[in-house]
């Protein structure tokens, strides 16, 4: 059945002159605008500190997707000409009430009462304008329409400052006008595993623990830090991906089958998951866990800084750039099959994959035979990016007379099958803010058992101290994150398999 068209709404974004608009947002809904999901109806209000006016907006919108290859392509681009006439600017200070007053005047004006409100900005300015935009009456619902909040991570820092979030928030909101986001649940590949995992007998059939022996979830970036010393350093890489993109990514592998697709069913089932992480002692979590930081070097031709000498990060930083952590999802589906969570800057490719790794056949069929190599496991990967796909691993007898096996893989790949080469992942997330489908977005409870997964860790690394281990540019983190899966006799899967095949 196809997707129905948007109803008319104003989306109000504050922080409307940053990266995240104009290099997501924005092509998003112009891809959304020629698909014909969304109509003339809908109009985009920028709201930013920035001194400016509409036509400043459009121009920065226009410099940006000019320069995206084709300088003409904005004049020629025939969605991207019917969405510039339907947006305007305010300028002004998130804590001042001012523009909260031009926002509802704004509103007034405009043909629908719906409104989206899209917090493009630090997390620091989430609860205050959320109050804000409470106070001022603009989060009322009346008429039938709609007023919804879509926020980005991080969602706190540690459990506590979660819980205190939410509870900040929730006390001038509904939970169902909250839209959390992460933008990896808008990937093709994300959004699939439902739909292979439950539409599938074969699959589902295998689904736990009597065939699964391990599951990795790796989120890798071949890129450094960069210019966001001052952010990386406060936050590192266990705060900046695992309790948001990776556990996301631990829930649709690990939930049980909803009681059908509605929203609430699925994020229950996902919530309950997350409930489910074992929560370690300091002991455990030590044992559990491993930081790296990576130095000096040289990664695709390119010098890379070592991460306490990039600019605005202390010289004696003890933040982490890699993390690799072992868990535990305490359901009876999953009990003892342990799932092995990595993620880095500056590692060998850019690469977010899941690897369900099942368990090893019986070897006493072939003991007659001439099998010449341990037969290796079976292995599902699913590619979240940036070449998206599946890949089965099976065994096969080679040609010839002996009984020799060899792996195999079965692959698929998005871009063989379909267009979604132009997509910048947040079609999906908007196209449900705007229809009201919170399927995709996180629910407070959810984020609140993500963050008291991973606080233990965060608590032993803060008493004890130590700098994180050192791995250089280019491979696939410290020694000591191979000892982790290694003590287990696992190893990790090797980065970028899937992405090699397609090239």
């Amino acid at each position: 059945m196809d997707a129905a068209p948007t109803p008319p709404a104003t989306l109000v974004i504050f922080g409307a002159t940053g990266d995240l608009t104009r290099r997501l947002l924005v092509p998003a809904i112009i891809n959304l605008t020629r698909s014909g999901l969304v109509g003339d109806d809908l109009d985009i209000l920028g709201v930013g500190i920035e001194p400016g006016d509409d036509a400043m907006l459009v121009s920065r919108l226009d410099n940006f997707l000019a320069g995206l290859g084709d300088p003409d392509a904005p004049e020629r681009d025939e969605a991207w000409r019917s969405l510039r006439e339907r947006v305007s600017y305010i300028s002004g200070d998130f804590n001042k009430d001012d523009i909260f007053h031009e926002i509802e005047r704004r509103l007034l004006r405009a043909p629908s009462g719906n409104a989206a409100f899209y917090l493009a900005v630090p997390p620091q300015f989430f609860g205050l304008i959320i109050e804000k935009l409470a106070d001022h009456g603009l989060m009322r619902e009346s008429d039938g329409a709609f007023r919804r909040i879509a926020i980005e991570k991080p969602f706190g820092t540690d459990l506590a400052s979660a819980q205190a979030l939410n509870a900040c928030i929730l006390g001038k909101v509904h939970e169902s006008q909250v839209y959390r986001l992460d933008h990896f649940l808008g990937k093709e590949t994300v959004q699939n595993i439902l739909t292979a995992r439950f539409a599938n007998m074969m699959i589902e059939a295998l689904w736990n623990n009597n065939y699964i022996d391990h599951v990795q979830i790796t989120a890798a970036e071949t890129v450094d830090v960069g210019s966001r010393g001052k952010f990386y350093d406060a936050t590192g890489a266990l705060r900046d991906m695992i309790p948001n993109h990776l556990f996301q990514l631990l829930a649709m592998i690990a939930m049980e089958p909803p009681n059908g697709f509605g929203a609430e069913a699925i994020r229950t089932e996902k919530s309950k998951v997350l409930s489910a992480l074992r929560i370690y002692t300091a002991e455990e979590a030590a044992n559990h866990s491993v930081r790296g930081v990576y130095t000096a070097g040289t990664l695709d031709g390119s010098s890379i800084t070592a991460f306490r000498q990039t600019k605005d990060v202390a010289p004696d930083s003890k933040t982490e750039t890699f993390v690799a952590l072992k868990l535990y999802a305490d359901t009876w589906r999953w009990a003892g099959v342990p799932f092995y969570l990595r993620t880095g800057k500056a590692m060998t490719a850019r690469d977010t994959e899941i690897v369900v790794t099942f368990r090893q056949v019986p070897f006493a069929q072939f003991r007659e035979t001439e099998v010449k190599r341990h037969l290796p496991p079976n292995k599902l990967v699913i590619q979240v990016q940036p070449d998206e796909g599946l890949s089965m691993e099976i065994s096969i007898k080679s040609p010839g007379l002996s009984v020799d096996t060899v792996p195999v893989s079965l692959d698929f790949r998005y871009a063989d099958k379909f267009d979604i080469g132009k997509m910048t992942g947040y079609e999906s997330l908007l196209y449900d803010l705007f229809i009201g489908d919170q399927t995709l977005f996180q629910r407070a409870d959810g984020i609140e058992a993500g963050w008291a997964a991973v606080q233990p860790f965060l608590d032993v690394w803060a008493r004890e101290g130590d700098d994180p281990d050192s791995y250089a540019p280019g491979t696939m983190g410290p020694a000591s994150a191979d000892l982790l899966i290694e003590r287990d006799g696992r190893l990790w899967h090797e980065l970028g398999v899937l992405l090699h095949k397609a090239k």
